[in-house]
């Protein structure tokens, strides 16, 4: 795509030249010429010098037909354009042409009212009838110098438009042709945008540190999984930040598109505020707060669909309805299936925890909960990133508890596929071993 130092379109002269002189040559410029010199004569012919704007309109009539069926006719064609189309461009560059024309006219209107100004005045300060038919005859010879002079200016104008109107022609179709193309292209880019932006915040909590910048965003993962995090591959996300070459698929050509679609600024200061959110919101245990994360994480297109909070312990209070001292147990085990968030594994790590029997069994703060996150919640993920999104909720609220812990009760496996292959406990076994 042809582009200008600030990304404008600017369409090269030696494509118009090219593509003119391929689709005209010079035959359709001698038939324009010798359509209109005929027309201009016979518009002129017979014609007094006070016609003159019925002269301009009947030239604008001839020539508008004339580069129609020698010009536009062969534009439309070659590039496919509908009627509309075709009339849109073909007013545009008609309209400095006319204007020009009316600029003639009224050059000689004015010259005209001079001449006459001057003859006025001279018949005035006339002596005898000898000089008024002096002044008469010089009025008369200027004015036909004029009116000649009129139908020069109109054969020159005409003359010069119709050489430029092919390439003109060219020129603004090609130069729409490009602005489509860059419109095509950025509009996809920003659609891919659009998407990734949804997606960032998930590909922070899941992989997100205080070196995550935009420049080093597509390191942080292998190729599949980033497409896999944020909708879109690693190259296409380099597009949008860098720019880069690409292949028109129309023509076959390469083209360029700038890029920068991102401020680096902002998408770094971006990166720091979510991690400073996330580690605010870290303490699942502390009931001040109302809110946690995944308030601040949009609804994916994939299946990173979190539960709120608040039906995730509705989702507790009923399994503690329907099964009285379900958390007096410290053997009993609790699992998520299909973690998303791991929302429901917290808020079941949170009951147990609180729970007067559990305390009475582990009197120590610390060591209750270890023996919990070691022996009795459990969970599947599906994905690499919907993994490491609940591992890092539910382990995540104190760095200081993960030498005490191990990650094995958490694992990725997609159980809705095992379920749907009756294969469900082979995979619970496989993943967990038949005496947890």
């Amino acid at each position: 795509m042809p582009t200008d130092d600030e990304g404008n379109v600017d369409v090269p002269d030696e494509i118009v030249i090219g593509k003119t002189q391929g689709l005209f040559g010079d035959k359709v410029y001698q038939d324009s010429s010798d359509e209109m010199n005929q027309a201009i004569n016979d518009n002129f012919d017979g014609a007094n010098q006070d016609e003159t704007q019925k002269v301009i309109d009947q030239v604008k009539t001839s020539l508008t037909d004339t580069l129609q069926t020698h010009v536009w006719s062969k534009v439309k064609d070659n590039y496919g354009l509908t009627k509309k189309q075709t009339e849109h461009f073909q007013e545009q560059v008609n309209k400095e042409s006319e204007k020009k024309l009316d600029q003639i006219a009224d050059q000689y209107h004015d010259q005209q009212k001079v001449a006459e100004t001057q003859l006025k005045e001279k018949q005035k300060s006339a002596q005898s009838d000898d000089d008024l038919k002096q002044a008469q005859d010089e009025y008369e010879s200027k004015m036909s110098d004029i009116f000649d002079d009129f139908k020069q200016k109109v054969t020159d104008h005409v003359k010069q438009t119709i050489q430029d109107t092919p390439k003109e022609a060219i020129r603004q179709v090609e130069q729409h042709k490009a602005e489509e193309e860059k419109h095509s292209v950025e509009d996809d880019a920003r659609a891919h945008l659009r998407g990734f932006a949804r997606t960032i915040p998930s590909f922070i909590m899941a992989y997100g540190d205080r070196n995550l910048k935009l420049q080093n965003f597509d390191d942080y993962t292998e190729d599949d999984v980033f497409k896999e995090v944020t909708g879109i591959t690693e190259d296409q996300f380099r597009f949008l930040r860098d720019g880069g070459d690409y292949i028109d698929q129309e023509t076959g050509k390469k083209k360029h598109f700038e890029g920068h679609l991102f401020d680096e600024v902002v998408f770094n200061d971006s990166i720091q505020q979510f991690l400073d959110l996330k580690y605010k919101l870290r303490n699942y245990f502390d009931e001040n707060n109302k809110e946690d994360i995944f308030d601040y994480i949009p609804p994916q297109k994939t299946n990173q669909i979190f539960t709120p909070k608040k039906v995730v312990k509705h989702m507790i209070d009923d399994l503690e309805k329907e099964n009285p001292n379900v958390f007096d147990d410290p053997n009993a085990t609790f699992a998520d299936l299909y973690m998303k968030s791991g929302l429901y594994i917290t808020e079941i790590i949170k009951r147990l925890y609180a729970n007067p029997v559990m305390k009475q069994f582990y009197p120590d703060d610390h060591e209750r909960l270890i023996h919990i996150l070691n022996h009795q919640v459990f969970g599947l993920a599906p994905t690499r990133i919907i993994y490491l999104i609940a591992t890092n909720y539910i382990l995540g609220f104190d760095d200081s508890i993960k030498k005490d812990i191990t990650t094995d009760h958490f694992k990725q496996a997609d159980s809705a596929e095992a379920s749907k292959n009756g294969t469900l406990q082979e995979l619970i076994d496989k993943e967990f071993g038949t005496n947890d």
